[in-house]
């Protein structure tokens, strides 16, 4: 049943605790991309958890059972809006040809994500997709570097061993040289 007349289905200490998660997780992402330097820090991720939490819940209060599928709708949108939000937060320089915030703009939509699952309740997926976000933004750029380093890293030339000079076959003598005939 929806809510009426101020009730909650979930009841208090369940709506609080979902959105307090959803900040705490924000706030730990967020921290991550403050303490790099970014344009969005701790606030913008927290808020951003929290409001995608905020949303979600309330359209499982204020929805039916029944028709569940508009809270899919809230959850939609979110995604959706999201993207705009972490647009802003992408820079494109063109003296070097380089894009620059673009994980930023992908921890900003994990943030919201990370929201949507703790207004839903779905502490397992929110914990594990949380410390699996943070472990990409602690050590990602690390083995990043190191792999990049593997690709790109070139190797030392090795002299070969004394062999037989190979014969060379002489050029084409050029056509004019060439007897008649012969192509």
């Amino acid at each position: 049943m929806p809510m009426t007349r101020g009730e909650l289905l979930l009841g208090p200490g369940e709506v609080f605790l979902r959105l307090f998660v959803a900040l705490l997780i924000g706030c730990a992402l967020g921290l991550n991309r403050e303490l790099h330097g970014k344009p969005a820090g701790m606030r913008v991720h927290a808020l951003v958890a929290l409001g995608s939490s905020l949303l979600t819940v309330i359209s499982i209060e204020l929805v039916d059972p029944v028709h569940m599928d508009a809270v899919l709708r809230v959850v939609q949108g979110l995604i959706a809006g999201i993207g705009f939000l972490g647009g802003g937060v992408i820079l494109r320089d063109d003296s070097t040809h380089s894009v620059h915030g673009l994980t930023t703009a992908a921890s900003i939509w994990v943030a919201a994500s990370l929201g949507i699952a703790c207004g839903a309740g779905q502490w397992l997926t929110a914990t594990m997709a949380g410390a699996l976000t943070l472990a990409v933004l602690i050590v990602g750029a690390r083995i990043e570097r190191t792999c990049i380093g593997w690709f790109t890293r070139r190797l030392p030339v090795v002299p070969m061993p004394h062999l037989p000079e190979m014969p060379t076959i002489p050029p084409d003598p050029p056509a004019a040289q060439r007897p008649p005939g012969l192509v």
